[in-house]
């Protein structure tokens, strides 16, 4: 993994350890506050989207591409390790997408998104997409400057992913069901349960399970956004 979230530092040097990560932190965040404070001047609704890898993220991008055509005007950052693979995905639909790769760092961080914020003409967009890496642990420790996360959870996955990794489901916003048109060839996983273990978190976010190939809850999810959207700019004109 990659040393800047403590994933690969020695453990024997903990207060060391912790001296470093604390500073790490610190940075990240007063430059996360400053890409807030940006997106919030320009009326930029900016959404987080995390998940294991293979969750469906891009698909996920490229349908609400298609669904909204010219309703709102998307921008997209792309997360990965290596290649273009992504962001090519979606300039194909004709929307801008920022390709980030970090070689081997397993999370973005917000000084990343600050650069690759001043590649877009945020006065040309209404909403940010940043499609983290796929990963369910280090993400979830970086603000980004982001106004939401939603997370992926594929029903490949197993329901039991909220309980398993935490950290990651307690900061969701909404938790995105994903691949559930597979349902009906998976009898291990079970929505309900799935819902109940982010419960356990004390996290009441909405859960609406989805599917870009059959378009299951498509509706939701963009009613979802939207709302988001207008609530953004209502704060922001306040």
């Amino acid at each position: 993994m990659c040393e800047s979230c403590g994933c690969t530092v020695p453990q024997p040097e903990k207060t060391r350890t912790m001296e470093i990560l604390s500073s790490i932190f610190s940075a990240n965040d007063h430059e996360a506050a400053h890409n807030r404070s940006h997106l919030s001047r320009h009326g930029v609704l900016a959404v987080n989207l995390m998940s294991a890898p293979g969750a469906g993220k891009t698909a996920l991008l490229e349908a609400v591409i298609d669904t909204w055509g010219n309703r709102y005007r998307l921008g997209v950052i792309e997360g990965d390790l290596e290649t273009q693979n992504d962001a090519q995905r979606i300039r194909a639909k004709g929307v801008p997408a920022i390709q980030i790769n970090t070689g081997s760092a397993c999370h973005l961080d917000a000084v990343m998104i600050h650069n690759a914020m001043h590649q877009i003409n945020l006065d040309t967009i209404d909403i940010l997409f940043i499609e983290n890496i796929g990963n369910l642990v280090c993400p979830a420790a970086y603000d980004l400057g982001q106004n939401a996360n939603v997370i992926l959870l594929s029903v490949t996955e197993g329901d039991d992913k909220p309980a398993k990794y935490p950290v990651m489901f307690r900061i969701a916003d909404l938790m995105l069901v994903s691949k559930t048109d597979l349902l009906p060839h998976l009898d291990d996983f079970q929505v309900a349960r799935a819902e109940n273990h982010l419960r356990k978190l004390a996290n009441r976010a909405p859960v609406v399970s989805i599917s870009t190939r059959n378009g299951q809850g498509m509706t939701q999810w963009l009613d979802w956004l939207e709302q988001r959207l207008v609530s953004f700019r209502q704060s922001c004109s306040s």
